[in-house]
């Protein structure tokens, strides 16, 4: 019984890694209907960020890691946004065809660019949290997995506050729901998706931050399998669903974790996507989402 605890503990932590990725990909299609498959590289640019903010703190204080974390959150946010403007802005009008190999296109700029700037070689990442573990018999949680959990159900309850209880997260509920009639109503249709970009690209930085914390080697291209799984994680959930993005993200951490543990580990990448295609195959829509009939 110890030993399931255990690697549940350890799934959910992975799992929220998951879920702040998953976010984001599930915000943006929400407002614009897209898959953003650059999200995993900014999830990157937030660890990198990350690790030279925190070379220049002092190391395992918790005041460290909430400066690293901002630190991250505010580049990955304001990378988000340069993206949306000057890649994806000017193709609004264009076949989604066009926009998803501008998406590639950017996330193959973002991992070259990374390796023309930061080096291919991979950089351990500096201990921004204390220390410490918590011992329950023979179940451990350390620091870091605590970190993770506590930071992520923080910022999860942040984003659902912002969209429900804010003049902005209305607004982008009325994108969602009907972009032409929310511009007819005043909306500022550029303000609020450039707001959606910043507030995914957010979460991802600060994935990117709690990922190398836990794996402390980042590169890169440290950004594809994660960003690959995450995507599996929100249309595990219900693409567009914010609350299935965050459960879809745990399940995967969990069920990875237990797959790692077993005889099966040298498969757990490819159960994951196994998943993604039984999941399409008979509950396209997701655990939480909704089918929806799309005019043509």
């Amino acid at each position: 019984m110890t030993e399931f605890l255990q690697q549940v503990i350890n799934g959910l932590s992975l799992g929220a890694i998951y879920a702040l990725i998953a976010l984001g990909y599930t915000m943006v299609y929400g407002v614009l209907r897209f898959i953003n498959f650059a999200h995993a590289d900014v999830f990157m640019v937030g660890a990198f960020a990350g690790y030279f903010v925190g070379q220049i703190l002092p190391g395992g204080a918790f005041a460290t890691g909430l400066v690293v974390l901002a630190s991250a959150m505010a580049v990955s946010a304001a990378l988000g946004m340069l993206i949306e403007r000057f890649a994806y802005r000017p193709l609004r009008d264009a076949p989604r065809l066009n926009v998803l190999i501008t998406a590639i296109g950017v996330s193959l700029l973002l991992e070259y660019s990374g390796q023309v700037f930061f080096g291919a070689a991979p950089r351990t990442f500096p201990a921004i949290f204390p220390s410490a573990r918590i011992d329950a018999g023979t179940l451990v949680i350390s620091s870091n997995q605590l970190a993770v959990i506590v930071v992520t159900a923080a910022l999860v309850i942040g984003l659902r506050l912002i969209v429900f209880r804010t003049r902005l997260g209305t607004a982008m509920r009325a994108v969602s729901a009907n972009p032409k009639a929310a511009q007819l109503m005043g909306v500022n249709i550029n303000t609020v998706i450039a707001f959606t970009f910043a507030l995914g690209s957010a979460l991802a930085g600060a994935g990117g931050v709690l990922y190398a914390v836990n794996y402390p080697s980042i590169d890169p291209l440290m950004g594809v399998m994660p960003g690959l799984k995450a995507f599996v994680a929100a249309v595990l959930g219900g693409i567009g669903s914010i609350p299935g993005a965050a459960l879809g993200g745990l399940l995967l951490g969990v069920v990875e974790t237990f797959v790692a543990g077993s005889e099966w580990s040298t498969y757990k990448d490819a159960i994951a996507f196994a998943i993604l295609i039984v999941l399409l195959l008979f509950r396209p829509s997701g655990l939480l989402g909704r089918f929806t009939i799309e005019k043509v």
